[in-house]
């Protein structure tokens, strides 16, 4: 019995010394996961971090060249040629209809040394650009009322669709009546023919506003024109980037029209007019000076103006990383 009751402590404290080693390696083994969950967690705070973090590395000059500059060229290069070829074998041989490219260039070279061809250039360029203002700021506002009023959408909703699925050249004769053959005539008809393309372009990129950021702003008090101008109309950018494109589409177009319809010697000679000028005289090789000058410009303008605009717009909304 001694010898028992002896043994019985040395198990206890036996039993002891195993309890304090389970839990000490319980405690070790909660340090080692709480370690590496800390570790974990800064491992994916610094991804979050680096995806994030946008390299703002400049693109050499040969990968820029090979991606935007060398694709254009080739396809302007390729038309030509094939221009060209029709010419020289004969495919097209009636230089009435088909003049050659050198003939074209030597046509514009020769408005260029006459002091013409900026001229022809500015004065429809700034026809456009005028017009286009003016229609960019009575389509906003239009547009914000027919998408936030349903009564105005209801009533002018439609009428807009209609407007701008009506071709632009049907403006020129009633405009002519109405003002007669002045700029307020061209004004009149670019207005008309761009006002509905921004209004309704604003309207599509305002119905696509989440309706979470409309009850955020009205909860932290953005209501009325303080909503619409810090919620509303940067949320709707994307889609009123698009009205603008296609505004100033229609606004050239409409312009385009009205210069070869409302030709008159006080007006000037803008590239429409050149155009019409070329038609009269059967000279076709001015008449492609014309269309690869109204070409270029349309061109131009979207490079300069709404492509970088839109870049903005989609890089802002993370839509669009730089490289």
């Amino acid at each position: 019995m001694a010898s028992t009751d002896t043994s019985r402590p040395a198990k206890e404290q036996g039993a002891k010394d195993q309890g304090a080693k389970d839990q000490g390696a319980r405690d070790q083994g909660a340090e080692d996961a709480g370690a590496k969950g800390g570790g974990d967690l800064a491992g994916l705070e610094a991804g979050l971090d680096a995806l994030e973090t946008v390299q703002h590395s400049r693109k050499p000059f040969r990968q820029t060249f090979v991606e935007k500059i060398l694709p254009p060229t080739v396809a302007v290069l390729l038309v030509i040629a094939v221009w060209q070829g029709l010419v020289s074998f004969k495919i097209v041989d009636d230089p009435s209809k088909l003049p050659a490219p050198s003939d074209v260039w030597e046509v514009v070279h020769q408005a260029w040394l006459r002091g013409e061809l900026l001229g022809y250039i500015w004065t429809s360029v700034s026809r456009g650009l005028l017009g286009f203002c003016l229609a960019l700021l009575i389509g906003t506002p239009l547009g914000l009322l027919v998408a936030r009023v349903k009564f105005v959408r209801a009533a002018i909703g439609p009428i807009l669709s209609g407007l701008q699925s009506l071709p632009s050249v049907a403006w020129v004769p009633p405009a002519v009546i109405w003002l007669g053959l002045n700029n307020s005539m061209m004004y009149a008809v670019i207005l008309l023919g761009a006002v509905p393309s921004i209004a309704n372009g604003l309207v599509s990129g305002v119905d696509q506003v989440s309706p979470l950021f409309l009850r955020a702003g009205r909860t932290l008090g953005a209501t009325g024109l303080k909503g619409t101008w810090h919620i509303v109309l940067p949320a709707s950018l994307p889609g009123y980037v698009a009205g603008l494109k296609q505004g100033w589409a229609f606004s050239w177009r409409s312009l385009m029209a009205a210069e070869i319809i409302a030709s008159f010697p006080d007006l000037g000679v803008g590239l429409g007019q050149l155009l019409e000028n070329g038609r009269n005289a059967s000279d076709m090789a001015m008449v492609f000076e014309a269309i690869l000058l109204i070409l270029i410009v349309g061109i131009a303008i979207d490079l300069l103006i709404f492509s970088p605009l839109e870049r903005w717009v989609l890089r802002s909304r993370g839509l669009l990383v730089r490289s």
